[in-house]
């Protein structure tokens, strides 16, 4: 008679042998998390915070189940100081419109509203004048009873900083019918040189940070086809230049 196989008894154990895969796929997981969250902007020390996670991941170091605390991926000293970097940028531009108020305030105490114009751009703080202003049609000498503008002008131009300052002549294009300047670039020129030179008859005033131009007819900011836009085009333009620049830069 043959003798019955004894069936093998259950003893409950369960197979735990997918837990090893498991764990490495998290790893795994883990790594690529980390080359997502540095492949933004690739630089020396992401690469090296990225090498050495691989290198732990495949070359036998601890998986995730074996780690006492996940890995920290370092700021870089770069990414670290941007802020400080903006934040001088937007300081900078808050004192510049600092300054564009104070011009403010002496435009409408001397109701200078339509010769005058202020506007903070991307170049620094303008001001634009308007040369019946400061000028007889056709003359860059600054007319007497308005050389206390350009004395007015010279001490809102005095700062605790120095600040680069450019002064530019503009004309329309009428052709010079003079016989003092031969050209509408000469009259430009010397219309930005006798402003500047009331201006540095401030003593408070850096005579090193300033500088003038003369662009003739050729940067109009209106067509020069109607009388009162050619009015627009005559005038001078002074550039007061930032110190920082949007990248945190100082200004050259």
């Amino acid at each position: 008679m043959p003798k019955k196989r004894k069936r093998k008894r259950d003893d409950g154990h369960v197979d735990e042998s997918w837990l090893l895969p498991y764990s490495d796929l998290l790893t795994l997981l883990l790594a690529l998390f980390i080359v997502l969250f540095a492949s933004s902007s690739i630089d020396e020390a992401k690469f090296s915070q990225i090498s050495s996670v691989f290198s732990e991941v495949f070359d036998g170091g601890k998986g995730v189940m074996d780690s006492s605390s996940p890995t920290t991926v370092p700021v870089p000293q770069e990414d670290a100081g941007a802020g400080n970097e903006n934040s001088s940028y937007l300081e900078d531009q808050r004192s510049l419109g600092e300054i564009q108020e104070n011009l403010e305030d002496y435009i409408a105490e001397n109701e200078l509203e339509g010769q005058f114009d202020t506007k903070l751009t991307e170049e620094g703080l303008l001001v634009t004048i308007r040369d019946s202003v400061l000028f007889n049609t056709g003359s860059a000498e600054i007319d007497t009873q308005y050389r206390s503008v350009a004395s007015d002008i010279a001490k809102l131009l005095v700062f605790e900083k120095p600040r680069q300052i450019v002064i530019a002549g503009h004309t329309d294009n009428v052709p010079m019918a003079s016989g003092q300047y031969k050209s509408n670039w000469e009259l430009s020129v010397m219309r930005a040189v006798n402003f500047l030179s009331i201006i540095a008859e401030n003593d408070k005033v850096d005579p090193m940070a300033f500088s003038a131009k003369g662009y003739g007819e050729f940067r109009p900011i209106a067509p020069n086809d109607t009388e009162a836009n050619r009015a627009k085009n005559r005038r001078v333009e002074v550039l007061i230049q930032p110190l920082v620049l949007k990248d945190g830069t100082a200004f050259e």
